[in-house]
This record gives structure tokens, sequence and C-alpha cells, in this order.
């Protein structure tokens, strides 16, 4: 569904400009020629918006909802990603070398992407020389917020990955299986409940 200019998610458009303009200065009429190259997905709770063995052919901004992105392992699955509103979440090695995707990405709640697939990326690039640069940047950035919780996470003991994310993500305990949460975080659930429960003492 292409993008109006009265959108229903005007607020999460006006978040996306600044976000960019992070990056790259940019004026409301460069971001509105931008706009014609988006679109809107609405997916319901529970979906597999990519699945396992599917080229990921989007990358997507979260207008409102929660999306998990896993690995299925064995007899387990492995959190990589939870992502809310205003987060950016999609299938980065599949989507850049458009080849099958080894993760899953799945709707927790009803969720709205702002999407660009990547087709319409490619030729944003080629019709407006400041796209690539801003592009080039918001990758970069994206693999050292990557790397930088992976050896985060290396350094913290499993008491101060749980305290450090529950203090400055409360919200997601209510929004999020407790299963998935511990997942992401390393620690197993049966920890995850142990240090929930002391959480709740305190």
């Amino acid at each position: 569904m292409r993008i109006q200019q009265k959108s229903p998610y005007r607020g999460a458009l006006d978040e996306l400009f600044h976000y960019l303009s992070g990056f790259v200065s940019l004026s409301r009429t460069e971001f509105n020629l931008l706009l014609s190259y988006l679109e809107i997905r609405e997916f319901d709770k529970r979906v597999q918006v990519v699945r396992q063995g599917e080229v990921e052919k989007y990358v997507n901004l979260i207008a409102k909802g929660l999306v998990r992105k896993f690995v299925p392992l064995k007899n387990k699955e492995i959190t990589l990603q939870l992502a809310t509103e205003g987060h950016i979440v999609h299938s980065e090695l599949s989507f850049h070398t458009q080849a099958p995707s080894g993760a899953v990405l799945e709707t927790i709640e009803p969720t709205t992407f702002i999407s660009i697939s990547y087709d319409n990326l490619q030729e944003l690039y080629r019709e407006f020389p400041k796209a690539e640069r801003l592009g080039r940047l918001i990758v970069s950035d994206l693999f050292i917020k990557k790397d930088f919780r992976y050896f985060d996470q290396l350094q913290k003991s499993t008491r101060e990955r749980f305290l450090e994310y529950v203090r400055s993500h409360p919200h997601m305990l209510q929004r999020v299986p407790q299963k998935f949460i511990a997942s992401y975080l390393n620690i197993k659930p049966e920890t995850f409940s142990r240090l929930k429960h002391l959480l709740r003492g305190k």
C-alpha cells in the first residue's frame, strides 16, 4: 500500500524523517521524494513475514507493533532481535545478498511496517544520489550497533545482562513472552525466572 500524504502513520513518518536527517542533511521536499519509494505493509499477530529459506525483499521500519527475528536451530530458536516502534528490522544478509534467509521474522503483535523493497532501493540509489550515501551510513550504523551489543554481552555477567535489559526496556516484560527475552539475552529460561523473581522481591 503506497503512502498517502495524510497517512495515519504521520507520526512514524516524522520519526523516520528525523532519523534519516541524523545521517545526512535532508529537506522536507527531498523526504517527500523518498516517500514515493516506500509502502505500508500490515500484518496480524504471529505472522512469519520472512520464513527461513525465503529471500528477504524489504527493509522495514516498525510504525506500530513488535517483531522477533530468530534462527531455528535443532530443537530451539535463537532470538536475534526484538524490535518495536521506531526500529529497523529485516534479514540483513538475505536482503543485501538476495540469498535465502537463515533467519525468520515473526510478528508478536499486529504490526505495521513502513518498508522499502530491494528493487525500489536500487532505483532510489540511481535516481537520488544522496540516498546512496544515506544507505551506506545507515548500514554502517546498524552493523556497529550490532557488534557493540555482541561484545557488550560477552563482557557482562548473566545477572548484569538481565538487570540492564529490564531497567532499559521495562515495557518489554509485558509485551514479549519471557522465553523470547531469555533467548535474546542468552539466558536459560529457568535462570531468567529466578532473576525476575528476585527483582520483583526488591
